[in-house]
Parts: C-alpha cells; sequence; structure tokens
C-alpha cells in the first residue's frame, strides 16, 4: 500500500520557544497538548499533512524500557541528548494494524502497536479528545531515523480549518528531505516501507508517494542544493523538508519582516537549521 506523508515529529527542548519561533517563522500554532507518556507537542496543521514541535515536559513519565515496545518518548529523549532536529516520519494509515501486518509480512522490524489519546484545544477554546494508533518500523543503519504509520480516530476533532491558515501562506510539505553518505543502501527499506515509487541516480533516491516524496541526498547532492550547510552525519538522518507555499515572493516577504535569514538561489529559498531548532526548511510552489 502506498502511503503519503502524514507529519513529520521536530524534537525540540523547550516547546514555548520553538512555538514562538515558528510563529516568527509566519505559521499558526496549536496550544500546547500533553501526551499521556511525558512529552507535549504544538502542532502546525496544513492541508493534509502537518508539522508536530515536540518537547519533554514530564520526564517521569516516560515509561521504563520494555521488550517490544519503541519507546516513543524515551526514544524522543535520547535524540535530544545530542540534537535538535527531525526524529521520525509519519506517514498516514487508515488501519494502523493492517500496516503493522505489512511491515511484518515485508521483513521490517516491528514493535508493539502503540495506541494512545490525549486532550486538544478547539479554535474556540473548547475541549475535546483525539486518540491515535501506530505502528513503528526501524532499520539498524539508520539509527538516527525512525518511521511510523499514523490512524486518527477522531479526525473530526483534530482537522480545524483556523489552525491551517499562516501567514507565510504555507500549504503543505510536499517532500522529506534525508542525507546519508550512501542514500542506494536505504532505497530498499524505504520502498518496503512507504509503498512508493523508487527513482535512483548517483548520489539520490527518491521515493515517490503519489504527490509526496522522500529525497536522500548524498554528500555531492546536499552541498549542490544546500551549499554551506555542514554535511557529516555518519548514519542517515533527517535534514529538512520541502514546504510549499501558495506565493513565494509573499512568503519570503513575511520571512524578511521577523528578521529570518533567506539563503538559496532566486525562486528556491530556504533556511537554515540553525534559524529553525535544527531542520532545512526550503520552499516552493506547486509549479516550481
Amino acid at each position: 500500500m502506498k502511503h503519503r506523508l502524514d507529519h513529520l515529529v521536530l524534537c525540540v527542548h523547550d516547546l514555548n520557544a520553538a512555538r514562538a519561533l515558528y510563529e516568527r517563522l509566519g505559521f499558526t500554532t496549536t496550544p500546547p497538548a500533553e501526551h499521556p507518556f511525558g512529552t507535549g507537542n504544538s502542532l502546525i496543521q496544513l492541508d493534509g499533512n502537518f508539522l508536530e514541535l515536540l518537547a519533554v515536559i514530564a520526564p517521569d513519565k516516560i515509561p521504563p524500557p520494555k521488550t517490544g515496545d519503541f519507546g516513543f518518548a524515551a526514544r524522543a529523549r535520547a535524540f535530544l541528548e545530542s540534537r535538535e532536529g527531525m526524529a521520525l516520519l509519519a506517514l498516514d494509515s487508515t488501519d494502523a494494524r493492517r500496516d503493522l501486518a505489512a511491515f511484518q509480512a515485508a521483513g521490517l522490524t516491528t514493535y508493539a502497536p502503540i495506541d494512545f489519546s490525549r486532550g486538544t484545544t478547539l479554535p474556540d477554546g473548547s475541549a475535546a479528545t483525539v486518540s491515535f494508533s501506530l505502528a513503528v518500523t526501524t532499520v539498524a543503519n539508520m539509527p538516527e531515523a525512525a518511521f511510523f504509520v499514523c490512524q486518527q480516530h477522531e479526525p473530526e476533532n483534530f482537522w480545524r480549518r483556523e489552525y491551517q491558515q499562516h501567514e507565510n501562506g504555507a500549504t503543505r510539505v510536499g517532500e522529506v528531505i534525508m542525507a546519508a553518505p550512501a542514500p542506494q543502501t536505504v532505497a530498499g527499506f524505504l520502498e518496503r516501507m512507504s509503498g512508493g515509487e523508487v527513482t535512483s541516480e548517483p548520489g539520490q533516491v527518491t521515493i515517490t508517494l503519489g504527490q509526496d516524496r522522500i529525497s536522500v541526498l548524498g554528500p555531492a547532492r546536499f552541498a549542490k542544493r544546500f551549499p554551506g550547510t555542514p554535511f557529516d552525519p555518519d548514519t542517515p538522518i533527517f535534514a529538512g523538508f520541502h514546504l510549499l507555499v501558495a506565493d513565494l515572493a509573499a512568503s519570503e516577504a513575511r520571512l524578511r519582516q521577523g528578521g529570518i535569514a533567506i539563503k538559496g538561489e532566486p525562486g528556491r529559498p530556504w533556511i537554515g537549521p540553525e534559524d529553525t531548532h535544527g531542520v532545512i526548511i526550503e520552499l516552493g510552489t506547486e509549479s516550481s
């Protein structure tokens, strides 16, 4: 089954500081929410996918390691011990347990399914509940990256048009960008995990998921696309994402208004990880 991009988990040390920064970037953020296992989040809802700013807010609530469990919060805490940035990629799901079985049939490493609920604040200030089921998979040669599918059980309480309006004109994430010493070594896993179509060329692997894609860039491709940004991962990492906007010139103007440093060539601007809590944000339009 071919999945699409659902959300990107961006791990940060300070949730309030990250919310303030992303609001300065021109995003609308949702009110903070707390998970039952020690992490908290704030979301940036887009058209069909979203960004999740995630921080450890109650370390005493993080469950101890248990055989067969992924340990979502413990994974986030361990990631933050080395850096901020994107730690996990979620793909969409209408049946997480069916997708878990598909992962297993494909020979992928899997864990016990994760089911949880949390409170949410609707735009009118009222409270509601949202619930999710996750199925996680990892692979040994990508220890800094994890993947999962996310099934929503109350989407009517989650998706809100008011939260999807952004001053920077953001519409959706169209591409997740990875950096890897040898991109071809992860192509097989990404194909089996996502159900996407693989295109391989020297120094780059692309997984096409309908209108979305995952691009894995080797050192030369990464340096050409994001010159001046350090490339030093020993293993594949999530480096950033390509954000689609309605009007590129208007989005650039809004970012400059917020005092954000913009890099890149005309028509393909990007923001460096030093200004975004650890991820590259590249801007583009559907036609670019």
